[in-house]
């Protein structure tokens, strides 16, 4: 196969992707598209219990990307635009003056780093996983690391780093319910009601974790209350509050740790009910992948860079259950993950494959 027609293909297989809704809990007919991707490179596959499209091939190297996208509709087009008019991922400008920008929901997070692990994988004869649910609660990755019996050599997790950068890095993440009940009484009573123990509760969270400035976000604990709801109960007889909150952890600290601290301010009667915790993770940049990639990048004429993000993802499950080096990479800027102005620039998407290809062929070789 021809380099042109090698990258039509790789183009024409995101565009189908991008083309095809997949918010969590509706992935069927997008992974049904890359199970027919594989089937015609004669490749192993099939979608599980779950709804992963899993086409096993040499472990060496498992590339592996995510499905689902979050809501949002932005019409799915490919327009030729002014550079200067585009989100280029990569270091430096775009190649050329006009380029080529896939729009679309997914195109960035993360269906064009999906499409080019495909790509990728059909090439070497590398181990291929999408999951499910990364959006959510990475309920695909879960059943993944229970449903094998050990893991691979290495892992190369799909998200935009744009195409010259790996991210070694992600905080973890600790969510739950707040839940108190107070006795009802008059408003002019002067104890605190269930409403009020939350907001001191939740003040006294943010107060402990509140650092300088100066400190980098990705060493924070960070606290973020989602939602709370609180009023008389059904009977009239007492006052009930939850408020529903996610900490992020860095590397420094453990999910149990944070919990402890957070715990610690409740009173006798409150409780949280922590259904959600991923650890953080923080590989080393010495690793065989990651100084694959960086040889890559730099015979691609780019200057590598090594990232760190503040959010989490499936790499936070993967690197908790195998113990085995892994990166998180792929095309695209990470400032358009969830915006209403999504968009890919292809010439972005066909370096990222370049390099995919050059490292897990080097990896593969080890």
């Amino acid at each position: 196969m021809s380099g042109t027609t090698q990258t039509t293909e790789a183009r024409e297989l995101l565009e189908k992707l991008v083309g095809i809704p997949s918010v969590t809990g509706e992935e069927r007919a997008c992974a049904e598209q890359l199970q027919t991707f594989f089937e015609r490179h004669d490749r192993e596959v099939w979608i599980d219990e779950v709804g992963n499209v899993r086409a096993p091939a040499d472990d060496g190297v498992l590339l592996t990307s995510h499905i689902d996208t979050v809501p949002g509709d932005i019409p799915v087009r490919v327009e030729q635009l002014p550079a200067a008019d585009v989100r280029w991922g990569g270091g430096g400008d775009p190649p050329s003056e006009r380029t080529d920008v896939l729009w679309g929901r997914g195109s960035v997070d993360a269906k064009g780093p999906l499409a080019s692990m495909a790509v990728a994988a059909v090439r070497t004869g590398a181990s291929f996983l999408a999951v499910v649910g990364e959006e959510v609660d990475s309920r695909g990755s879960r059943f993944v690391v229970e449903d094998r019996d050990s893991g691979p050599d290495a892992v190369i997790n799909g998200e935009p780093s744009g195409w010259d950068g790996i991210t070694l890095g992600y905080r973890g993440l600790v969510a739950g319910t707040y839940v108190a009940t107070s006795e009802s009484g008059h408003s002019s009573r002067p104890e605190n009601n269930a409403i009020q123990d939350a907001i001191q509760w939740w003040a006294n969270v943010e107060e402990e974790f509140d650092t300088d400035e100066w400190e980098p976000v990705f060493e924070r604990v960070t606290a973020k209350p989602i939602d709370i709801d609180g009023g008389l109960s059904e009977d009239g007889l007492a006052v009930e509050t939850t408020m529903d909150v996610q900490l992020r952890v860095p590397p420094s600290m453990s999910t149990e740790e944070v919990i402890e601290i957070t715990d610690g301010y409740l009173d006798v009667a409150d409780r949280v009910n922590w259904d959600d915790r991923v650890e953080p993770v923080m590989e080393n940049p010495r690793t065989k992948v990651a100084r694959a990639f960086r040889a890559a990048i730099r015979q691609q004429g780019g200057d590598p860079r090594l990232l760190r993000k503040t959010g989490t993802s499936d790499m936070n499950v993967f690197a908790q259950h195998w113990d085995c080096p892994m990166v998180t990479y792929g095309p695209g800027d990470s400032d358009l993950d969830h915006a209403p102005n999504e968009h890919l620039v292809l010439d972005e998407y066909d370096k990222s494959v370049a390099v995919l290809e050059s490292v897990t062929e080097r990896l593969l070789e080890d």
